[in-house]
């Protein structure tokens, strides 16, 4: 079965969806920049709404230890998802600080980019293949753009994987059945606008993940 992540969850009825839908991982965006960024308070606030249920992912943009820190005191997170400009070297460090398992996000255009797995797959516990973010975005992620999906098919990734970008209810059993990703991530695909969840889309992108071959 197809793993899936929905990211960038800030209200209640989004993340009430996401868990009712069955995602395995849902995310909370702590950078500010972001129209889907969350407060640690905000996130433990969703977090206790459910006790159990899917894995929750911090996503962080390059952060400081102290950044970090405040943000496990507040919610507690089962994975770290780097999706900065983290080194190698940054990925390890926080790896073994934290004690947590790192999720670190690739940017991928052209099939050259894959090469960046073997650089971080010693230190890290999962990737995430995005789309890299078009000339002039402001975000890392997050943009609706994607990628071709054929660069993946058939590519031994080092580590278990979910694909990202450009995901929508409508395209993602395509997008599964190109790259054969075993799993996918989510955001601005399943939003009424942006920064705001659509339950239906959630519980649509979620089925059609889940009936993908």
């Amino acid at each position: 079965m197809k793993q899936v992540k929905i990211c960038g969850l800030n209200d209640a009825a989004g993340y009430d969806a996401a868990v009712a839908a069955g995602a395995d991982y849902i995310g909370f965006v702590f950078y500010p920049p972001s129209p889907r960024a969350v407060s640690p308070a905000q996130a433990a606030a969703l977090a206790a709404r459910h006790q159990g249920g899917p894995r929750r992912v911090g996503l962080l943009v390059d952060a400081t230890d102290a950044e970090i820190e405040a943000i496990l005191a507040a919610v507690p997170l089962d994975i770290l998802q780097l999706h900065g400009d983290e080194t190698p070297n940054r990925a390890a460090a926080v790896r073994l600080r934290f004690g947590l398992p790192v999720m670190k996000a690739l940017g991928i255009a052209e099939a050259a980019d894959l090469a960046q797995l073997a650089r971080y797959a010693p230190v890290v516990d999962m990737f995430l293949l995005d789309a890299k973010p078009p000339p002039g975005a402001a975000l890392p992620g997050g943009n609706a753009a994607s990628f071709d999906w054929t660069l993946l098919a058939g590519q031994a990734i080092p580590r278990p994987w979910l694909l990202a970008g450009g995901l929508t209810p409508g395209n993602v059993a395509a997008a599964i059945g190109l790259s054969g990703a075993p799993g996918v991530d989510v955001s601005s695909g399943v939003e009424l606008a942006r920064g705001l969840k659509d339950p239906a889309r959630i519980h649509a992108f979620i089925q059609a993940a889940r009936s993908a071959t």
